[in-house]
C-alpha cells in the first residue's frame, strides 16, 4: 500500500489511511503529511470517495464491513491490487515483474537502470530501496516498474508492457490448489502483455506457460546458457557480496557486469533484469552502471550490524526455495556457523510445504523458530512451529521474540552468521539480538 500511497499523494490525491501496528512504514507515511489511524474502525472511512484494501484484510475487519456498507451507497470501494493496476494503465513502458521468487531484487535493478539512464521512473517495490528511500516513486516518465504478485490472481489486474518471468514455483496452493491452476494463471497475465515478454527460458513451468501464451508479444529469454536469448557467461565471484560476468546475447558479449549482492541466484535475477531493460532500449552503460550501483534491497539479505565478531543478516525469504537459496549462499561464504532465526508465513503454507521448509532450513549449522505468524489466516491446518521443527536436527523453537533472542546471544560466538528470515516482523528479533549484543558489553 505504501508505494501507491507515494504515488496518489504526489499526484496531489488527498489520502488517508488506517493500521493495526506502529511501524517505520506508517511513521514515513504520517511524515508525507497523510493522516494515519492506529486501529481499524468502521468511522475511519466516513467521508471518502474510494477505500482500498488489501488482500491481507480479513472480511470480519469492521472497516472493511463499513467500507462494503459505503459501496451500496456510492462509495468506490476496491482492493489493492485493482487500483495497481489503474495506476500501470496510465504508462506506456510499464514493466511488471512476476514469479515466485526474486520479484523484488529484480524489480530494484530495474529501478537502478532506469535511474542511471536518467530516466523519471516510478515505481512500485515490495521491499524499500535506499536509492528512492522507500519503496515507491512517483515520476513523471512513461516508464513504470511495479511487482506482479500471482496471491489471488492480483497480477491480473496490470496493464503490462513489458513482463518480465522470473520462475514458476508450488506456492500460494491454499488458494490456486494445483500446479495447473497456478500456470493457467501466469498464462493469463502473460495474455494481458502488450510489447516484451522477458521469460526463465531454463525453468520448465515457464517454458510450458510460454507454449500455451497467445499474446502477440516478442517472446525475449533469460538463463544460465546460451539455449537462451541472454545467459551469463565467465561466472566469478569475486568477494563474498561481489560478483562478475559477462552478459552474452545470442553469442555476443555485451560487456562485463558487476554486481555487490550475495549468491549466483541474484547473478541470474541481473541476467533477467539486464534482458529487459536492454531489449527495451536502455543504452547498455546505464545497464552496467544500475546493476553496479544496486547493493541490495532493504530485507534481502541485508547486512544489519556486526557486534563482537557476529554478523546479523535480515532477509524477507518465507518460501522454502527463496530460504534454500539464502542459506546455500551464505554458507558459501566464510564464516564459521550460519544460524537462521525463521517466522514460518501462514498456516497453510507451512502446512502444505512442511518437509520443504524442514529441508531448506536444515542448510543452516543453527536453527531456531518463532510462532508461525498466521496473518490473514486462522489455523484450521493444527499447525504449530513444533511441528517444523520436529523436522529438523536440533531445532529450538520459542513462543515469543526475547526468549529466541535469548537463546541465539547465549549460544553465538565469533565468525558467526545470523540471517532472520520470513516476511512477517522477524526482524524485530534481529533488533532485539543486536540491542543485546551491545547491551551485554555496556555499548
Amino acid at each position: 500500500m505504501y508505494p501507491l500511497a507515494q504515488i496518489l499523494h504526489t499526484n496531489g490525491y488527498y489520502l488517508t489511511g488506517s493500521d493495526n501496528n506502529e511501524t517505520a512504514t506508517l511513521d514515513a507515511v504520517r511524515k508525507m503529511g497523510i493522516p494515519v489511524t492506529l486501529g481499524q474502525r468502521a468511522e475511519n472511512i466516513e467521508g471518502a470517495d474510494c477505500i482500498v484494501f488489501s488482500a491481507a484484510i480479513m472480511e470480519d475487519n469492521p472497516e472493511l464491513i463499513a467500507a462494503r456498507e459505503a459501496e451500496k451507497r456510492g462509495v468506490r470501494l476496491v482492493e489493492r491490487a485493482e487500483l495497481l493496476g489503474l495506476v500501470t494503465a496510465q504508462f506506456d513502458k510499464a514493466f511488471c515483474v512476476c514469479g515466485t521468487h526474486g520479484k523484488t531484487t529484480t524489480s530494484s535493478m530495474l529501478t537502478m537502470i532506469m535511474l542511471a539512464a536518467d530516466i523519471d521512473i516510478s515505481t512500485v517495490i515490495g521491499g524499500k530501496l535506499r536509492a528512492i528511500n522507500g519503496s515507491g516513486r512517483a515520476g513523471k516518465s512513461e516508464y513504470m516498474v511495479c511487482e506482479a504478485c500471482e496471491f489471488k490472481d492480483t497480477f491480473l489486474h496490470l496493464f503490462p508492457n513489458i513482463s518480465v518471468i522470473l520462475n514458476i514455483d508450488r506456492d500460494h496452493m491454499d488458494y490456486f490448489k494445483t500446479m495447473d491452476n497456478l500456470k493457467k494463471s501466469f498464462e493469463k497475465f502473460c495474455d494481458l502483455t502488450d510489447d516484451l515478454i522477458i521469460a526463465n527460458g531454463d525453468d520448465d513451468n515457464v517454458r510450458e506457460v510460454l507454449e500455451n501464451c497467445r499474446s502477440e508479444a516478442k517472446i525475449i529469454t533469460f538463463g544460465k546458457t546460451d539455449s537462451s536469448d541472454f545467459y551469463a557467461e565467465d561466472v566469478r565471484q569475486i568477494s563474498d557480496f561481489h560478483w562478475q560476468f559477462n552478459l552474452m546475447k545470442k553469442g555476443e558479449s555485451l560487456g562485463e557486469i558487476n554486481i555487490h549482492v550475495p549468491g549466483i541466484h541474484n547473478v541470474y535475477n541481473a541476467v533477467a533484469a539486464a534482458a529487459a531493460a536492454y531489449s527495451a532500449g536502455i543504452p547498455m552503460d546505464a545497464v552496467k552502471k544500475g546493476l553496479a550501483e544496486f547493493t541490495g534491497a532493504m530485507r534481502r539479505f541485508e547486512r544489519l550490524a556486526e557486534v563482537d565478531g557476529v554478523i546479523f543478516v535480515d532477509d524477507y525469504g518465507h518460501h522454502p526455495a527463496e530460504i534454500a537459496a539464502t542459506l546455500k549462499t551464505a554458507k558459501a561464504m566464510s564464516f564459521k556457523r550460519v544460524w537462521v532465526v525463521h517466522q514460518p508465513f501462514t498456516y497453510s503454507r507451512t502446512a502444505m510445504l512442511l518437509d520443504d521448509f524442514a529441508e531448506a532450513l536444515s542448510i543452516a549449522d543453527k536453527v531456531v523458530l518463532t510462532e508461525i505468524m498466521g496473518s490473514r489466516e486462522k489455523n484450521t491446518y493444527n499447525i504449530y512451529s513444533k511441528d517444523l521443527a520436529a523436522k529438523i536436527d536440533g531445532c529450538v523453537w520459542f513462543p515469543t521474540f526475547e526468549e529466541v533472542a535469548q537463546h541465539v546471544v547465549e549460544n553465538v560466538r565469533a565468525g558467526d552468521l545470523v540471517i532472520t528470515t520470513g516476511c512477517g516482523d522477524v526482524y524485530k528479533v534481529a533488533d532485539i539480538m543486536i540491542d543485546m549484543m551491545r547491551n551485554k558489553n555496556g555499548r
